[in-house]
C-alpha cells in the first residue's frame, strides 16, 4: 500500500512486536472465552454453526443472544486477522534508482510482481489472514493510470489476477445502482478536494453474490498539492452487517413480543377484574346482616403466580340465590392470558345463570362439561360447586377433578370426602355426584384451587390415590390461627402469609366461608 503521508511528513515507526504479540494473545483469549459464551447461548457443541435442534431453538430471546455472539465473533476474527497482518510486517522495499519525475519523492512504485510496495503482504498459507481474507488494499495512480490490487481484494470482488484490477472509472459499474451516487461523491471529495474516504457500499460479484464492503482511503499529493494517486483499504463486512441485521431484527421482534405480552396482560387483568367479585374485606350473606340463622361471613384472595406474569384461569364466586340459598364456587381453567380470562368469563356466567335457575351442583357441572366439550376451542378445567342452605346449615356440593373443601371445627380441620367427578371437558356425557355436609355455627369452610402450593397439580409430581392435596396439608396446619381469627378476612390474611411462595408456578385463589355462631 502506498504511503498516504505527504512528502514532508515523516513515516510512522513499525509497531513493537512484543506489544503485538501481547495483543494477539489477548484477542485469542477473548475468542476462546466467546466460544464458551456461544455454547451457553445455544450454539452448536463446538461453538460453530447453527444450534442443535431443541425446544429452545425457537425461543426468540435465545436467537437474539446467538446473533449478538455471532456479531462479536466476526469482530474478534477481524481483529485477530488484522493483528496477524501487522505482526507479519511490510515486505522489503526494492531499491529504486529514483522516483519518476512526475511522482513525489516518497511515492512507492509497482515492481511488476503484483505487489505494491507499502501494501500488506499476501498471507502465508495457513495463517489467520488467509483464512479470514476479508481485507484488501488498492492503489490507483492518476498520473500513469496504473492500478494495483492485493490478492485479498481480488477475492473480495470475485476476480482473478488474470482479470486484472478495476480502474476508478470501472468500479461504479460493479456497485448497486442505489449506492453509486454516494460512492461517486466520496471519490470526488477525495480526488478533487483531497479529503479522506470512509464509505460503505454494496457490490455485485460475477457469480451474482452481493457483498457489502467498507472502503477507507486517502489521496497521495504531489509537490504541487495535487492528487497524484489514491490508496484504499477495502474490508468485506458482509457477515458483520448480516450479524448486525440479525441482532436488530431479533431485538425488534423481541420488543414487539414484549409489547404484545404487556398488552395481553393488561387486557387479561381488566377482564379478570370485571369477572371476579370486586370484594374488599369480608362480605356477609345476607348482605349486612349476620343475625340471620346460618348467615355467612366470606372473604377471598387471588394469589398470582410467582414465576409468570401471565394471568391464569382461576376463579372464585359467591352469589345469593332466590329463596335465600348461596352459591359458592371456585375453579381453574387451563391456559393463561386473554384466552383463559375470556373462558372464565363464559364459564362463570353459565354457573351463575344455572344456579339462579335452581340447577343443583351435580347437574350444573354436567352442563359445564358439555359447554367446554362443545366449545370451538375445547379446553379442560376443574371446578368445585356448592349450594349452601342457611336455615338447615347444609352444604350440597360437587366437584370436577378439583380439590375438595376443607372443614374446620373448633380448630381442627379435615378434608371432605369428595363425590365422583372428572375434569371438565375430558369426556362427553360425564355424570357428577353430589354430597351433603351438615354444618354447625362457627364452622369454617375453605375452598381453593389446585395451584395453591408449589408443584401442586404439576406434571412429574403425582400424588398417591387418596393422598391430600399439598395445599390442603398446609391449610390444615393453620387450624389454630383460623380458630383465633375474628373474621373470614383475618383467615384469608393467614392463608396469604402462609402461601407467600416464590416458587409457586401457577395462579391460585382461596374462598373462606365462616358460618355465623
Amino acid at each position: 500500500m502506498s504511503s498516504h503521508l505527504h512528502a514532508d511528513h515523516s513515516a510512522a515507526q513499525p509497531p513493537d512486536r512484543g506489544t503485538l504479540d501481547a495483543l494477539i494473545t489477548q484477542a485469542r483469549t477473548l475468542r476462546g472465552g466467546l466460544d464458551a459464551v456461544r455454547r451457553g447461548a445455544g450454539g452448536g457443541p463446538d461453538g460453530q454453526g447453527p444450534p442443535e435442534p431443541g425446544p429452545a431453538t425457537g425461543d426468540l430471546r435465545a436467537r437474539w443472544q446467538r446473533a449478538l455472539c455471532e456479531l462479536a465473533v466476526h469482530q474478534l476474527d477481524d481483529l485477530g486477522s488484522q493483528l496477524d497482518q501487522l505482526r507479519e510486517g511490510l515486505p522489503p522495499e526494492t531499491p529504486l534508482t529514483g522516483p519518476p519525475a512526475d511522482l513525489p519523492p516518497d511515492h512507492t512504485a509497482h515492481d511488476g510482481t503484483g505487489i505494491v510496495h507499502g501494501t500488506l503482504p499476501p498471507p502465508r498459507p495457513g495463517t489467520a489472514s488467509e483464512l479470514v481474507g476479508r481485507v484488501g488494499s488498492a492503489d490507483w495512480n492518476l498520473l500513469t493510470d496504473e492500478v494495483s490490487w492485493s490478492p485479498e481484494l481480488f477475492r473480495i470482488f470475485g476476480r482473478t489476477a488474470e482479470d486484472g484490477p478495476l480502474s476508478l472509472d470501472e468500479l461504479p459499474s460493479w456497485v448497486l445502482p442505489e449506492d453509486q451516487p454516494g460512492l461517486a461523491t466520496a471519490f470526488t471529495d477525495c480526488l478533487v478536494d483531497g479529503r479522506a474516504v470512509d464509505h460503505e457500499f454494496r457490490l455485485v460479484r460475477p457469480d451474482g453474490a452481493v457483498r457489502t464492503v467498507h472502503l477507507v482511503g486517502e489521496p497521495v499529493l504531489d509537490d504541487d498539492g495535487s492528487t497524484a494517486s489514491m490508496w484504499a483499504m477495502v474490508r468485506d463486512v458482509s457477515e458483520l452487517r448480516r450479524s448486525e441485521r440479525a441482532v436488530r431484527e431479533t431485538r425488534d421482534s423481541l420488543q414487539r413480543e414484549r409489547h404484545f405480552a404487556q398488552t395481553e396482560r393488561r387486557l387479561a387483568v381488566e377482564l379478570q377484574r370485571t369477572v371476579l367479585p370486586p370484594w374488599r374485606g369480608s362480605l356477609r350473606f345476607p348482605h349486612g346482616d349476620d343475625r340471620v340463622v346460618g348467615a355467612l361471613d366470606l372473604a377471598a384472595h387471588y394469589l398470582p403466580s410467582a414465576t409468570s406474569t401471565l394471568i391464569g384461569g382461576d376463579w372464585y364466586d359467591a352469589l345469593e340465590l332466590p329463596g335465600g340459598a348461596t352459591l359458592l364456587t371456585v375453579g381453574d381453567l387451563t391456559g393463561h392470558g386473554v384466552t383463559a380470562a375470556s373462558g372464565v368469563a363464559m364459564l362463570l356466567g353459565a354457573v351463575r345463570g344455572m344456579a339462579v335457575a335452581g340447577v343443583g351442583p351435580g347437574p350444573l357441572l354436567g352442563h359445564l362439561n358439555h359447554l367446554l366439550d362443545a366449545a370451538a376451542q375445547p379446553s379442560l378445567g376443574s371446578a368445585l360447586c356448592c349450594r349452601y342452605e342457611p336455615h338447615a346449615r347444609t352444604l350440597t356440593w360437587s366437584q370436577a377433578g378439583h380439590p375438595p373443601p376443607l372443614l374446620f371445627r373448633h380448630g381442627r380441620g379435615r378434608v371432605l370426602s369428595r363425590p365422583e367427578g372428572v375434569l371438565l371437558g375430558v369426556t362427553s356425557g360425564a355424570a357428577y355426584g353430589q354430597r351433603t355436609e351438615q354444618l354447625a355455627p362457627g364452622d369454617l369452610l375453605i375452598l381453593h384451587t389446585d395451584g395453591l402450593a408449589p408443584g401442586a397439580g404439576q406434571e412429574g409430581t403425582p400424588r398417591r390415590p387418596g393422598a391430600p392435596h399439598p395445599g390442603a396439608v398446609r391449610l390444615l396446619g393453620l387450624g389454630d390461627r383460623f380458630a383465633a381469627a375474628a373474621s373470614a378476612q383475618e383467615c384469608v390474611r393467614a392463608v396469604a402469609e402462609e402461601f407467600d411462595d416464590r416458587a409457586r408456578e401457577d395462579d391460585a385463589c382461596v374462598l373462606v366461608v365462616r358460618i355465623a355462631a
